[in-house]
């Protein structure tokens, strides 16, 4: 680390002055403390581009990232943005499809451009996003492997600065299973999990011997890892229920979310059922179905689903859906984010709004939809490699692709506000007598101005030049004399944030 009498300039948790920043980095450093060249605020601490700008639409490639080459999952290639979004940043973990394998979930801003990574080599991500932890908001994830369509892994709450809190287990025994993973209120995780049993399956057109997914979800005490619940599919969810052809080991539910309903009963989602089914929190007893085969409620036409995910009751009693659609057995061929209007004493349910993207897709698997503070819908169009916003009433204000190899199971928009662990980053290159440097620092949200800090073999670091923060990589010039540089991330006031190591050029 650089220290303050090194650099001549404050330590760590001082603040560089207007005049400084300017000295430092003329015109730029002005811009970075007005904030007139680098956009508009978003409450994380990080900019949104110009309204109405259209970017490219191509699908993004493996980032090459002077500063960290152990960083290679893609952000996003943003199509299109506009105003209105509804502030924070978005919570992708892109799963590399040909290969079955992915470094670890992504924090995007509205450029695309990644703010943080979570390397872990060989394991699957899902579920990346922000819940509250004790008070306060908490970075959580999924990771391990898949086996039959299935998670076998863990639960991961970390804090700001993406050091782990807590990790999370299912109860007795059981794998965690990557489709849901949901902090309450309680103190307590909504978790799925899986098991193959030995069944007969001839009524349904199988074996005698065959071999069925008992779909299970659990309700776990944070502090003590005690079971609180543990709800089997096998025993509530007769087989002739299922939409699912008998392929074995048979995934005949196949539940990919759990929610808690306004009355504080649990609203469970079965894709192969094509049912959101709400179970008693204590008893485990379906109280109703929604969809399916057996419908409790009369279902109006266009709001009508099939292999869905996602379902969430919303603050006005709504329910959202990621309507996937398009494998056998269902009406549409187009994928859809659907609001409907449910009204239990009458058993009836009707579409209210739907958001479908400009180019119709179809997702085969996974999907997620949600509502924004502002009323804004973001979804996340699961096996299909897109990530939209739409105004409330679906406008479409912000478009981006993963990439045609990666897919995401789930994708938000949110708040969030990272320190960066460990230290920035510095890389440089002497071309002749040019010298450039690149900055980053993976995580940290705070960061809006990169100080360069050079000087000879001996002697102390001074500021040499400094630039507003673009994207993950920001790149600097030095002076062609220096021998020794390092950088500096500087909050928008100033503030010092934290000095990189030295290095020599």
């Amino acid at each position: 680390m650089v220290s303050a009498s090194q650099t001549g300039v404050g330590g760590r948790g001082s603040r560089l002055t207007r005049r400084q920043l300017l000295r430092a980095g003329g015109a730029a450093g002005l811009a970075a403390i007005a904030g007139t060249a680098a956009g508009d605020e978003l409450s994380n601490g990080l900019t949104v581009l110009p309204v109405n700008r259209v970017l490219s639409s191509v699908a993004p490639s493996d980032p090459q990232f002077r500063t960290r080459p152990d960083l290679r999952i893609p952000g996003l290639s943003v199509a299109s943005i506009s105003g209105g979004l509804a502030p924070g940043l978005i919570f992708i973990a892109p799963y590399n499809a040909p290969t079955g394998q992915q470094a670890g979930g992504v924090i995007v801003d509205n450029s695309g451009a990644p703010v943080w990574e979570n390397p872990l080599a060989g394991l699957v991500t899902t579920n990346l996003r922000v819940q509250r932890y004790e008070g306060r908001a908490a970075l959580t994830w999924w990771d391990g492997l898949i086996s039959n369509g299935h998670g076998v892994g863990g639960y991961v709450i970390a804090g700001e600065d993406y050091a782990p809190l807590r990790h999370v287990q299912a109860g007795n025994g059981l794998p965690g299973d990557l489709h849901e993973f949901l902090l309450t209120d309680r103190g307590t995780a909504l978790l799925t999990a899986y098991r193959i049993l030995t069944q007969d399956l001839r009524s349904v057109g199988g074996s005698e011997q065959g071999t069925i997914q008992d779909a299970i979800f659990q309700e776990i005490d944070l502090v003590s890892g005690r079971v609180l619940l543990e709800w089997h599919s096998l025993d509530h969810i007769p087989l002739s229920e299922s939409y699912w052809p008998v392929y074995e080991p048979w995934d005949y539910v196949h539940i990919n979310s759990i929610d808690v309903d306004t009355d504080g009963n649990l609203l469970v989602n079965s894709r192969n059922t094509h049912t959101v089914y709400k179970v008693d929190r204590h008893s485990g007893e379906i109280i109703w179905r929604l969809g399916g085969k057996h419908s409790d409620f009369s279902v109006a036409s266009g709001a009508t689903f099939a292999w869905q995910h996602d379902v969430r009751r919303q603050a006005d009693g709504t329910l959202t859906i990621f309507d996937n659609e398009g494998l056998p057995n269902a009406s549409l061929n187009e994928s859809r984010a659907i609001v409907l209007a449910v009204d239990e004493p009458a058993r009836t349910a009707s579409l209210l709004r739907e958001y479908r993207h400009p180019t119709p897709l179809l997702a085969t698997s996974q999907g997620s939809v949600q509502v924004l503070p502002n009323g804004n819908v973001f979804v996340g169009w699961g096996a299909e490699p897109y990530v939209s916003e739409f105004s409330a009433s679906g406008e479409l204000l912000f478009d981006a692709q993963l990439g045609d190899k990666y897919l995401s199971y789930r994708a938000f928009r949110m708040p969030w506000s990272g320190a960066g662990p460990l230290a920035p980053r510095v890389a440089a290159e002497r071309r002749g007598r040019r010298l450039d440097a690149w900055a980053s620092w993976n995580g940290d949200t705070r960061t809006r101005f990169w100080v360069v800090l050079a000087g000879a073999r001996d002697g102390p670091l001074v500021p040499d030049s400094a630039r507003p923060r673009e994207g993950f990589e920001t790149r600097l010039t030095v002076r062609g004399d220096a021998r020794r540089i390092a950088v500096r991330a500087l909050d928008y006031g100033g503030k010092v944030l934290g000095d990189s190591a030295t290095v020599r050029v």
